[in-house]
């Protein structure tokens, strides 16, 4: 039998669970208009079992404080528990710990933390909507999707623009899109393709599970569930209805040009060769999220000139624009063989967080031996480069690594003072002998012949 799409062998320890998900996504496949009323009997003790094992063993404790570890001592008897009340309809969705993180250097952003318990049975149903929904979302869509990423939906857009005779880009911007999806319009959604009462009611509790705040419990009437397991799935459902069905089945056919979108979770962008068509799908796409009870932020959705300059032509030769997507900076350059191209750079939004961070790391550890410290800002060097390091932005990367030395040699210098200046000689001496990685191009788009 055909592997459930996107799956790979790492992912899947139950073989008893991988041919039910292929059996049901091959059910799906075939009946693309039907609702499934039958689900939860694939909610078993195995099925549970998997679900415990992809749970992430550093997972942060909920409200109970209880850790992946005290929740594995007696398994048996808590799945056994849990599946009665999944399936019984006494299970009760517990409050989700709500903490905030520090976001672009000015704002907090909320994440959620669920109990284990909830993290293993969200997990589970999402075993088995998954290879149902994996049959319907389109290939545009990239965000918390089974073998898919954000470097994948970056080559596509790259692509796309590239062989295209594409001249403008809408960029557009979700208001606070994962606090605000409308739970009644979700279920109505849900209810296209799910309606297993058991499936349902569980996530319904999950909708309206209380957020534990500072002490304070509340109960939101919009969002998905803070932190959940469940939510990245459930938002790609809701955006899947809202706008990607409605681009391919009622924009795209009525437009002039050739046009193209790129999502990946509640991140897109759009591509149109004629200007015309642009304008005319800005128009009419406010009140399309509106009448799913979304709103897009006025100012930062917006139109982008962004055809290359020897692609201008007629009345729409204009400078190109440049355009902010997943982290990345796309304005239009020239290769090394002097072709115009799209060049992609990190956003400098993306740089400056990236370095506030490492700065704030150097303060808090400039006491912890060199060999700890060097170990440490390599693999965050490592993990930048693994991101950014895409064709076209070495310097960015090169500017990057720069940065964190001279942050470095600052918090070093503060350390030594009473043993001698951190100097910049002493600093190379001090590079000569510990080693810090290389800015590195890790995503390489040299295999096409423009560059």
């Amino acid at each position: 039998m055909e592997p459930l799409k996107g799956k790979t062998p790492d992912t899947q320890r139950s073989p008893g669970v991988l041919t039910k998900q292929q059996r049901i996504a091959e059910l799906a496949r075939e009946r693309p208009q039907e609702s499934f009323t039958s689900l939860n009997h694939y909610l078993d003790m195995e099925w549970l079992t998997e679900a415990v094992e992809r749970v992430r063993a550093d997972s942060a404790p909920g409200i109970d404080g209880q850790t992946l570890a005290d929740y594995k001592r007696g398994l048996e008897h808590r799945l056994s528990d849990l599946l009665h009340r999944a399936k019984s309809g006494s299970y009760v969705a517990p409050p989700v710990k709500r903490v905030y993180i520090p976001k672009d250097g000015k704002e907090t952003r909320p994440i959620g933390m669920p109990v284990i318990e909830d993290k293993v049975l969200q997990r589970a149903v999402v075993m088995v909507l998954e290879p149902i929904y994996e049959q319907d979302f389109k290939p545009f869509s990239y965000g918390f999707r089974p073998g898919r990423s954000a470097h994948q939906a970056l080559e596509s857009l790259w692509r796309q623009i590239m062989s295209q005779n594409t001249r403008w880009i809408l960029d557009v911007d979700i208001r606070k899109f994962f606090d605000t999806l409308d739970h009644k319009h979700l279920r109505t959604i849900l209810e296209h393709r799910v309606k297993d009462g058991v499936i349902l009611r569980l996530l319904g509790k999950w909708l309206n599970a209380g957020i534990m705040e500072k002490g304070q419990l509340h109960y939101p009437e919009e969002g998905t569930p803070q932190g959940g397991v469940v939510s990245p799935l459930l938002s790609n459902i809701y955006l899947h209805e809202v706008l990607d069905c409605w681009w391919e089945e009622m924009v795209k056919p009525v437009l002039r040009g050739k046009a193209f979108l790129i999502r990946y979770a509640d991140d897109f962008v759009m591509g149109f060769e004629f200007k015309s068509d642009a304008e005319r799908v800005y128009r009419v796409i406010f009140k399309r999220f509106e009448k799913f009870g979304l709103s897009l932020h006025p100012e930062k959705t917006r139109l982008v000139p962004f055809g290359s300059l020897e692609r201008a032509c007629g009345g729409e030769a204009q400078t190109p624009g440049t355009f902010d997507f997943l982290g990345f900076t796309h304005y239009w350059g020239k290769s090394r063989k002097g072709h115009w191209c799209v060049v992609r750079k990190t956003s400098r939004k993306r740089l400056n967080r990236a370095l506030e961070r490492v700065n704030e790391w150097c303060r808090e550890n400039r006491h912890e031996k060199l060999r700890y410290q060097v170990e440490k800002l390599g693999l965050k060097l490592k993990g930048h480069f693994g991101y950014y390091g895409i064709t076209g932005n070495l310097r960015s990367l090169e500017a990057f690594r720069w940065q964190v030395i001279r942050q470095w040699r600052y918090w070093l210098n503060r350390r030594d003072r009473d043993h001698g200046s951190m100097s910049w000689e002493r600093m190379q001496r001090l590079l000569a002998f510990w080693y810090l990685p290389p800015a590195k191009v890790v995503h390489s788009v040299f295999a096409n012949p423009c560059f």
